[in-house]
Formats: C-alpha cells, sequence, structure tokens
C-alpha cells in the first residue's frame, strides 16, 4: 500500500495578493506617527522631513531590486534566508534571518498593542465613552492584543484565500481612508490651520519661516525614516507560495515599495502642506503625535473619525502579513534542517505551514506582554530595524557574490540580466546600507539610556549570538548524519 504524499505549500498567491502583502507590511504606525514625531526624535529637521524622506528612498531602491533580481531565480518560502544561504553563505543567511525573525515577531506584538489606543480614539470620536474606557483598563487592551494576533493566526492557517478574502478589502479601505488625509492636506493651507487653532483652544501661534540646513541631523533623520521601507521583503518570504513567481515577484516587491513610497510621501506632505512644521516640532516636544490628531484642528468631525479608522486598520492590516513572513522564514529553516523539523510541517487541508504560523503567534503573544510589562516598546522597534538593515544588506552583497558562489542559480535569474547593472545596483545599495548601519547603530549607542540593555544594539549582538550558537549545534548535527551540506545549500529546496 502506497503512503499518502506530505502536504506541501501550493502556489495560489497572484500579483495582487502578494503586492497586498508588502504593501500591508510596510503601511502601520510609521505613516501616521513618524513623519511628525521624528521632529522629537531629530531634533533640527524642521522642514526637512521630506527631503530626507526621499533620501532613505534611495538605498531602499536598491535593495528592492536586488530583492527582485534574487527572487527571480530562487521563489521559495523563506526568501532572504534562501536568497543569502544559497548565494552567500549558509551561517549568514541564518543569523541574520534569525534576528529578522526575532525582531518581527516582537514587533507584531508591538503593532497588536498599541493599535488599541487608536480604536479606543475611535470610540472616542464616535462618542462611545463606556467602550473607550474600557478599551484603557490593562485587561482588556493585553487581551484585544492577543485576539488580534490570534485572529490573524487563524486566518492564516485556513489557507491563502482566506488570507486574500481579509487582506485585499482592508488594503482598498485603507489606501481610501488614508485619501482623505491626502485630499483634505492639500485643500487648507498654514492659514486655515491658525485660524482653526485660535477659534478651538485660543491660541495664537506664529510659525518660523527657515531654519539652517544640517547634514548631520538630515542624515540621522534619513536612517529614522528608512525605517518606513521596511516590509516589502514579506513577498520573497511568500515566494514558496507565489503563482509565477519568476515573474509576480520582482513585479510585488517593485510595486510595493513605489506604491506605499509614493504614498506615504504624498500623505506626509499634505499634513505639512496644513501644519506649519514648527507647530509640529512644538507638539512633539510635549506629547506624541499624530496625522489624525494634527488634521483634527481643520477637517469635520466626522473626517477625523475617518481618518483615524483608516490608522487603526493601517496597524491592523500589518498583523496578517508579518504573520506569513515570520512563519514562512521558520519553515524554510526546518525544511534545511536547522529547526526542529516539525515546524515544517504542512496543513493537509489548508497547505499552509499550521506549526510555524503557531509558533509566530506564541512569539508575537510575548511581544504583547512584554510591551504591557516594560512600557516602553520602541526597543522592539529598534532591534527590527538594525536586523532589516542587516538583511538588506546582505542581499545586495548577495547579488554581488551569487555568480561565483552558485553559479547554477545566477543562470536563473530572470530580470535584470545584465551583469554591469546587477553589480552596479549590488554595490551602491551595498555602500548606502552600510552608510544608513552605521548612523542608525551611532545613533543608539550615544542616545542616553538607564541600562544598557535599553540599547538596541548590544541586544541585536545577543540575538546574533544566540542564533550563531544553534547554527554551529545544528549544522554539527547534519554533518553527523552523513548530509552533504556543501551540496543541500547549493541547492533551493524541493516544492
Amino acid at each position: 500500500m502506497n503512503k499518502p504524499k506530505p502536504a506541501k505549500l501550493t502556489r495560489q498567491l497572484g500579483l495582487l495578493a502578494l503586492t497586498a502583502t508588502g504593501v500591508c507590511s510596510m503601511l502601520g504606525a510609521s505613516i501616521n506617527v513618524v513623519p511628525f514625531m521624528i521632529q522629537r526624535n531629530v531634533p533640527g529637521i524642521g522642514p526637512y522631513v521630506l527631503p530626507a524622506f526621499a533620501f532613505a528612498a534611495i538605498p531602499a531602491l536598491y535593495a528592492a531590486f536586488a530583492y527582485a533580481i534574487l527572487a527571480s531565480a530562487m521563489p521559495r518560502a523563506g526568501g532572504s534566508y534562501i536568497y543569502a544561504s544559497r548565494g552567500l553563505n549558509p551561517y549568514l543567511g541564518f543569523v541574520a534571518s534569525f534576528s529578522q525573525w526575532f525582531g518581527l515577531s516582537i514587533v507584531i506584538g508591538v503593532i497588536a498593542y498599541v493599535t488599541v489606543p487608536f480604536i479606543r480614539d475611535v470610540a472616542q470620536g464616535l462618542g462611545w465613552q463606556v467602550l473607550a474606557v474600557a478599551l484603557e483598563t490593562a485587561m482588556v487592551r493585553v487581551g484585544l492584543a492577543l485576539a488580534l494576533i490570534w485572529g490573524f493566526v487563524w486566518v492564516n492557517i485556513q489557507g491563502t484565500k482566506t488570507y486574500e478574502r481579509t487582506l485585499l478589502p482592508m488594503m482598498f479601505l485603507m489606501f481610501a481612508l488614508g485619501a482623505i488625509v491626502i485630499i483634505g492636506g492639500f485643500s487648507f493651507d498654514a492659514n486655515d490651520f491658525l485660524m482653526a487653532l485660535k477659534e478651538k483652544e485660543g491660541r495664537l501661534f506664529t510659525p518660523i519661516a527657515n531654519l539652517n540646513f544640517d547634514w548631520r541631523i538630515f542624515l540621522s533623520a534619513a536612517a529614522l525614516l528608512f525605517s518606513s521601507f521596511i516590509g516589502f521583503d514579506s513577498i520573497a518570504q511568500a515566494g514558496g507560495e507565489a503563482k509565477n513567481p519568476a515573474k509576480n515577484l520582482p513585479k510585488a516587491i517593485l510595486l510595493a515599495i513605489i506604491g506605499v513610497g509614493s504614498f506615504y510621501f504624498l500623505f506626509a506632505a499634505a499634513v505639512y502642506h496644513t501644519v506649519p512644521w514648527s507647530f509640529v516640532a512644538a507638539e512633539a516636544l510635549e506629547k506624541d503625535i499624530t496625522a489624525p490628531g494634527l488634521l483634527s484642528y481643520v477637517l469635520p468631525v466626522g473626517l477625523g473619525v475617518a481618518i483615524l479608522i483608516g490608522a487603526a486598520i493601517a496597524l491592523i492590516n500589518d498583523l496578517p502579513a508579518m504573520l506569513l513572513s515570520v512563519s514562512r522564514l521558520m519553515f524554510a529553516w526546518a525544511e534545511d534542517g536547522i529547526f526542529p523539523s516539525f515546524i515544517a510541517r504542512v496543513h493537509t487541508k489548508h497547505h499552509t505551514p499550521h506549526v510555524a504560523l503557531i509558533v509566530a503567534g506564541i512569539m508575537a503573544s510575548i511581544g504583547v506582554l512584554g510591551s504591557h510589562f516594560a512600557g516602553d516598546f520602541f526597543l522592539g522597534i529598534d532591534i527590527m530595524v538594525t536586523s532589516m538593515m542587516v538583511n538588506f544588506l546582505l542581499m545586495c552583497i548577495t547579488l554581488l557574490t551569487l555568480p561565483k558562489v552558485n553559479p547554477a542559480l545566477a543562470k536563473e535569474i530572470k530580470v535584470v540580466k545584465n551583469r554591469s547593472l546587477q553589480v552596479f545596483i549590488g554595490a551602491m545599495g551595498a555602500a548606502l546600507l552600510l552608510g544608513f548601519l552605521g548612523i542608525h547603530t551611532y545613533k543608539d549607542l550615544t542616545t542616553p539610556a538607564t541600562a544598557w540593555y535599553f540599547h538596541s544594539t548590544p541586544v541585536w549582538l545577543l540575538v546574533m549570538a544566540l542564533a550563531s550558537l544553534l547554527f554551529a549545534l545544528k549544522w554539527r548535527q547534519l554533518k553527523a548524519k552523513g548530509i552533504d551540506v556543501k551540496k543541500q545549500f547549493e541547492k533551493l529546496p524541493k516544492e
């Protein structure tokens, strides 16, 4: 009697679903908070936020091209891990993706936790005070955050069709509600804002006209704004489930980063068109501010609630796409024998890595509890930014080394086949990302903190050390089993 074949991932994600995965991983708190709170985090950036954002897009675009080229040759679950382990070095591929997995897993919990105050603000805007007060309580906030995570774990386990039916409507609604900010921001100007500020709060404010440009401040701001482009790599992690992957993966990566970058730029430009940057800077020093809060001065109450709902949806949208990303990393490690093999199990009915998704849910739940008890969630975000900068850097380096390390896979590249252009993309991306990583690390290490573990760099190094120990143990076990590791890591995992 023949044994039934083990379940495997199936290629059901089309171009739209892949693009949505990247878009929803990128658009979240950053679009509503980072372009404005940067006035506090990088004092003196003033009117140069938009140029800094545009500058931050340059290394992100190089990294996106590197991802797109590598994805066309190696369309498998695990994305960046597969690319680096086959085209650079198995150890570097694992430790870099491990720190990425750790950072993203914790940040999923952070996002779920910070979503609840946005839902509370929506309730307040609608006049539902009892619900708003309930959402302030610790038990309700933590419980709702955990419910969001495990709800989307269930959605992901149910298969790609359920995932698409959940993600796509939220993405379109997020863009539609975000468009209110863009249209509203460009419909008013600074005079309208100053008049509304006087009418509503009796405040008089005199905007500052100019501020001297400082390259050091500008580069620090660009390094921080680079975090807005983190997320498109989730498309690559779904490489094992993409339809026509050689074409759709590169297209989806480039569509996501260009689409989100353009939307993000218009969104921030619209707010700064109405609200003077000097007012944003002054408010940021006193309290946490958001795009909905800033535009509430000039928009009708109903539209203010609508953009709050859009902000909440943008955050919630992060969760299913990021859960997909981290679960596929674990799946790829397990397939290669670097993680326990049971994590690579695939659901017999839904064809999803259900065990990996459950483990991802557990890690994200730890992120929720950590955010609640620590009272500060920015450490997790900083770890993720460091991890992703290193990952993007390795992708650019892999593009340079692939023909020498793995000429057979280099021949499988389907887009940007010109080697001179590949070298240009890889070298420029690596140089710029190395610079951004240096700026980010310097800023982290020189920022005052009450203890060393509140700096993301040493924590990230500890995670890398843990990954190194795990890799060494598993590598030794693979060799002890008589596996030819060199041969194994020259080929792509079987579909």
